[in-house]
């Protein structure tokens, strides 16, 4: 699996430090956020990983809660809370239970 740059570029093209603690790998996975003591559920895709955080894809975030656990297909379930959100994408820490 690819890692991603250490560089990273805006939309008008500036060139920026990726600030990540660590390196994330791309990926391509599907996942389940559980909620709501698991009556809530959205799936998604996870884009990139590691050990801290995740990239998550969805057709649309608004739905998606600010503290969650998250299932990826061949992973165990992972206490996860959102750091930033977009229409389209979620970007998540993992946090202790």
């Amino acid at each position: 699996m690819d890692t991603i740059k250490e560089k990273s570029i805006e939309l008008d093209g500036e060139v920026f430090a990726d600030r990540r603690a660590t390196v994330r790998r791309r990926v391509l996975k599907g996942a389940t956020l559980s909620f709501n003591n698991g009556y809530g559920a959205l799936e998604g895709v996870v884009r990139n990983e590691s050990e801290q955080g995740a990239l998550l894809h969805f057709g649309e975030t608004s739905a998606v809660p600010s503290r969650f656990d998250l299932v990826v297909k061949g992973s165990m379930t992972r206490a996860a809370r959102v750091r930033w959100r977009d229409t389209a994408r979620v970007g998540v820490e993992f946090i202790a239970n």
